[in-house]
C-alpha cells in the first residue's frame, strides 16, 4: 500500500480523473449572462468571460479534490464512486493536500490580474461554500440541495460580474429553479443506487432511503417552475428591448418542458447518472434540445 501510495502522484490518469474535467461543463454558466446579454461575439467580453471560465475550473477542482479527500470512507461504500482515485487508492491523499491550494492559487491568481473585485468576491464565497458543503453541509437534508442550486446560480451571477455584462433578476429566477431540479435529481439518483432498508440513512448524507419518492417530486415540482419563471419573463418589458420577435421564445417553454420532464422519466427508470451534468452530456437528445432553444433564440432576435 506504501508503494502505491508514493507512486500515486506519478498517475496522470487518476491526476487527470481527481480533477473532475467533465464537470467543468457546469462552468460554461459563465457565458449564459453573456449570450443573453447578445455579447457572444464582443472580443473583450468573451475574453473576460473564458478567464472567469478558467479560475472557477481551478475552483472547482480543487473543491473536488476537497471533497474527495473528506469522501474517501463513504466513497469506498458506493457502487461507482468507489473507483474515485482516493478511494480507489490510485492517487495519495497527502498528494491532494498540496493539490488543493495550488488550483485554488491559480484560479484566484488569474482573475485578480484581470477581473473586477466583484467576480473575485463572489470566487471567495464560491470556495467558502464549496469547502463548506464538503465538510458539513452535505449531510444536513434540504439545506443541501439548496446549496448546491446556489452554487450553480453562483457561476451565473459570477458571469455577468467578470464579464460585466447587465444583470437581470428574471435570468436568477429561472436559474434558481432549474438548478434546484438538478440538485434533487442529483440527490435522488445518489438515494436510488444505495440498497438497504427503508429507513437506512445513506451514508454521508441526510436522507433516508424512503425520502427517494419525495425527492423525485420535490425536483419535478421545482423543475417545471423554472418553465413558469420563463413564460413569465417571457411578457416582461425587457424581452420587448433586446428581440425583435419576443413571441417566438414560446417555443422554448415546450422544448424544456420535455427536458425537464425527459429527464426525470430516466431517472425513475434508473437510467440517469448520479451527477445529472454527466447524464446531460451523455444525453443525445440534450444536445437536440439546446440546439433547437439556440435556433429559437436565433429566430426571436
Amino acid at each position: 500500500m506504501a508503494e502505491r501510495a508514493a507512486a500515486a502522484p506519478l498517475s496522470l490518469p487518476a491526476l487527470i480523473r481527481v480533477l473532475r474535467p467533465h464537470q467543468w461543463v457546469k462552468n460554461l454558466l459563465v457565458y449564459v449572462p453573456v449570450v443573453l446579454d447578445h455579447k457572444l461575439f464582443d472580443p473583450p467580453t468573451m475574453a473576460r468571460a473564458t478567464i472567469a471560465f478558467i479560475a472557477f475550473c481551478c475552483a472547482a477542482s480543487s473543491a473536488y479534490v476537497l471533497n474527495d479527500i473528506m469522501d474517501v470512507e463513504a466513497d469506498r461504500r458506493h457502487p461507482t464512486k468507489r473507483y474515485r482515485p482516493f478511494a480507489a487508492g490510485t492517487l495519495s491523499p497527502t498528494f491532494g493536500i498540496i493539490l488543493a491550494p495550488a488550483l485554488l492559487a491559480i484560479g484566484f491568481a488569474l482573475s485578480w490580474r484581470v477581473l473586477p473585485s466583484s467576480f473575485v468576491g463572489l470566487l471567495a464565497v464560491y470556495v467558502v461554500l464549496t469547502g463548506a458543503y464538503s465538510l458539513y453541509l452535505k449531510r444536513v437534508a434540504v439545506l443541501d440541495v439548496l446549496l448546491l442550486a446556489g452554487l450553480y446560480t453562483l457561476r451565473v451571477l459570477a458571469g455577468i460580474a467578470g464579464a460585466d455584462v447587465r444583470f437581470s433578476t428574471w435570468l436568477l429566477a429561472f436559474s434558481t429553479f432549474l438548478f434546484l431540479s438538478l440538485a434533487f435529481l442529483k440527490r435522488y439518483t445518489e438515494v436510488s443506487a444505495m440498497d438497504g432498508a427503508p429507513t437506512e440513512q445513506v451514508r454521508g448524507r441526510g436522507y433516508l432511503r424512503s425520502d427517494r419518492e419525495w425527492l423525485g417530486s420535490m425536483g419535478g415540482a421545482s423543475g417545471y417552475l423554472s418553465v413558469l419563471v420563463l413564460a413569465l419573463y417571457i411578457n416582461s418589458e425587457q424581452v420587448m428591448a433586446l428581440y425583435r420577435r419576443p413571441l417566438a421564445l414560446w417555443l422554448v417553454c415546450p422544448l424544456l418542458l420535455f427536458w425537464v420532464g425527459r429527464m426525470w422519466l430516466l431517472a425513475y427508470r434508473g437510467r440517469v447518472h448520479d451527477d445529472p451534468i454527466v447524464a446531460t452530456v451523455r444525453d443525445p437528445a440534450s444536445y437536440a434540445i439546446g440546439a433547437l432553444v439556440a435556433l429559437v433564440l436565433y429566430l426571436a432576435l
